[in-house]
């Protein structure tokens, strides 16, 4: 088992993390988790708060566990080391196999809250927040014919960070 120390917001690059590394979301519910690999989301405050925003489609297998769950943790990981499992486990889904045993990752929990041992930073995740994303929200009109072609549209969650770990 790895060891984590808590970290410091100044460890994190949020641009590079979640846009160009990817990050794991993962729920479990009822004794089974569930993750699922993205690229969309930011970390901010809101509320006075830290937070954690995530999006995740409808579509999703990993939705269900985030629906069922009041907490969530976001992996982030070497992607030179873990680029390969990173992109297995978002095309896959958990609904057809045990992406997670397949995945080799090791699940651990903090506070009952599942991450993996192999992450390089973890956010602890309270939901404060879900909210669907709407068509006739949106703005700039490029957004739903460039994005969600097939009507498959995200929900968004507003995640306190409840604790973030690195080593």
């Amino acid at each position: 088992m790895n060891t984590f120390d808590k970290a410091d917001s100044s460890d994190f690059d949020p641009f590079r993390m979640i846009g160009k590394e990817w990050m794991l979301i993962t729920a479990e519910k009822e004794g089974k988790l569930n993750s699922m690999t993205a690229s969309w989301g930011g970390l901010g405050v809101i509320w006075k708060t830290n937070a954690a925003f995530i999006v995740v489609r409808k579509s999703r297998y990993t939705k269900e566990f985030l629906d069922g769950s009041d907490y969530f943790s976001i992996c982030f990981f070497d992607h030179q080391k873990y680029g390969e499992m990173l992109n297995y486990m978002g095309k896959v889904s958990g609904r057809n196999e045990d992406k997670v045993k397949k995945s080799g990752l090791t699940v651990n929990h903090y506070d009952g809250v599942p991450y993996y041992d192999e992450a390089t930073k973890v956010l602890i995740c309270k939901k404060m927040c879900c909210q669907p994303i709407r068509p006739e929200n949106f703005t700039a009109e490029q957004i739903d014919e460039t994005w969600y072609a097939d009507k498959d549209y995200h929900d968004l969650y507003i995640g306190e960070i409840v604790e973030m770990l690195a080593r």
